[in-house]
């Protein structure tokens, strides 16, 4: 089992996650890679306890890795590499500040 400190990477702060955020209290972060969407419920409510937020719902998703091509290299491929997000919906009213 993985510890819960060791769960939740990062948050993803992008233009759509924080409209997610905005206009349906869905908070986005770059989870660990064996992590299940019980063990993230538990993380966001332990590393935001004292905000005391309440998790609805979690969704996982893998985002796959991208194939790059380099520009100056004569089309030698790079690849960007995959991870695993995590969409965790809170209950109304509740906010996480990430920044």
């Amino acid at each position: 089992m993985i510890q819960a400190e060791k769960i939740l990477i990062k948050p993803i702060v992008s233009e759509k996650a924080t409209l997610a955020a905005a206009s349906h209290n869905q908070y986005a972060f770059k989870v660990h890679p064996e992590a299940n969407a019980i063990a993230v419920a538990q993380a966001v409510e332990h590393a935001f306890k004292d905000k005391k937020v309440e998790v609805v719902k979690v969704n996982i998703i893998n985002v796959k890795p991208k194939f790059k091509r380099s520009r100056t290299q004569r089309g030698k491929m790079s690849r960007k590499p995959g991870y695993k997000k995590a969409l965790v919906t809170l209950k109304p009213g509740q906010t996480i500040d990430l920044i």
